[in-house]
């Protein structure tokens, strides 16, 4: 696998535009589109939060229920959410206008919002930018690029990442762009990520593959224990890279599942990472648990409390914290078979062993958790079981940003 530059339009056949449709924001580009010359076949994650956005209902409707899909049109300021039989419509509308300008049928357009919910979006602006951005596609990397830009809200920076691989000969490629700062957590969390690839893959197949690589990736980040209504992940493959199509589980599918685990892992990461107000990534990684599911809950419960994210931002080797994080988990284990270490690109440093506190150089673990990516690396001693999650530091600004989020 290489990692090469770029995001969405890397792959042979997708292209993609932005514009300046006024939705909410001024003075900045809040639309994209990503289109494929050829149908794709689709897969599709999406919330599980009970309070579904219309776009996610649009969505789930088009990856299940049309035959292929070929275009997203995604805009940034007002989430279409809680927004009844009239936000619902604007989805219809949305499509309706993609496949009157692109010549497709609106039932292979999916559709994508983020931002605030209970608004309702001013669908004549929406139209009008649907048509422009129909207008302005291209398969350049900077095209990519600024639709990865236009979709963020609080977002301090773009997301976005490309592979390619080897399949049969072939070389296929997989990119990817998405969003998400804040209202993260599983499953999934408030992110939209969208995943192309020329892949040649039957349809169940790519499902699976998505479906199954969820669980490791965008479900195992945390920034505010908030699961959002607008949560999407959505893979498209247009088969343009003419490799042996996958139909089953060979050493192909393997090969895909790999570089679409980095794709899916390193967004997911660079999410958590610009977590709102957030300064540093923060890891948990839990190895020799009893269970894959007890590693995942070890995990999650480390980044998801509040009391380590503070101590990760105040650069407090407070063991007693993650400690605490476990105990209340719902993973049973024995505190005297735990180790747990401090680890950053800084150094490692051994903190508690075995039930007992360790003597440790508190200068040492300060610059260790002075680093830009922190890991919480705790040794269970219990099985052969191991999971990795990612969060952020709890930062002042995590507040500010939120308090005044609606203006």
């Amino acid at each position: 696998m290489e990692v090469i530059k770029g995001g969405v339009t890397e792959a042979k056949g997708f292209k993609a535009a932005c514009t300046a449709a006024g939705i909410k924001y001024k003075g900045r580009t809040d639309m994209a589109m990503i289109y494929s010359e050829k149908p794709c076949v689709s897969a599709g994650c999406f919330t599980s939060n009970v309070v579904k956005a219309a776009p996610v209902l649009w969505d789930k409707k088009v990856v299940s229920e049309s035959e292929y899909a070929e275009a997203v049109v995604i805009n940034a300021g007002i989430a279409n959410a809680c927004t009844g039989e009239e936000g619902l419509s604007y989805c219809d509308k949305t499509a309706e206008c993609a496949g009157e300008a692109l010549g497709i049928p609106k039932d292979s357009v999916l559709v994508a919002s983020t931002g605030v919910i209970g608004m309702q979006l001013p669908i004549d602006r929406i139209c009008n930018g649907t048509k422009e951005l129909a207008k302005n596609l291209s398969d350049t990397t900077e095209a990519g690029h600024s639709a990865a830009l236009a979709i963020m809200t609080t977002d301090t920076k773009e997301k976005e990442v490309a592979v390619t691989i080897e399949l049969s000969g072939k070389k296929v490629t997989i990119g990817g762009m998405c969003k998400g700062a804040g209202m993260i957590h599983p499953n999934m969390c408030t992110m939209l990520s969208f995943i192309t690839t020329d892949v040649s893959i039957d349809k169940k197949m790519l499902d699976e593959a998505l479906h199954e690589d969820v669980k490791d990736t965008y479900n195992m980040i945390t920034v505010d224990g908030d699961t959002s209504t607008n949560d999407t992940v959505v893979v498209l493959a247009n088969g343009l890279a003419e490799n042996v199509k996958i139909t089953e589980k060979n050493e192909d599918y393997k090969t895909f599942c790999e570089a679409l685990h980095f794709v899916n892992e390193t967004l997911a990461k660079k999410m958590a990472a610009d977590g709102e107000g957030a300064t540093k990534l923060f890891e948990a990684k839990v190895v020799n648990a009893k269970s894959k599911e007890d590693a995942k809950t070890l995990a999650r419960a480390i980044v998801g409390s509040n009391l380590s994210k503070a101590a990760i931002f105040g650069c407090d080797a407070n063991f007693g914290r993650f400690l605490c994080a476990m105990g209340y988990s719902g993973a049973m284990f024995d505190q005297n078979d735990v180790e747990l270490f401090f680890c950053s690109i800084n150094g490692k440093i051994e903190v508690f062993k075995k039930g007992v506190p360790l003597h440790f150089d508190e200068d040492e673990a300060l610059s260790i958790m002075k680093a830009d990516a922190v890991t919480v690396y705790v040794d269970m001693h219990e099985g052969n079981s191991s999971a990795t999650a990612w969060g952020c530091d709890l930062t002042y600004d995590y507040v500010k940003i939120n308090a005044d989020y609606r203006s």
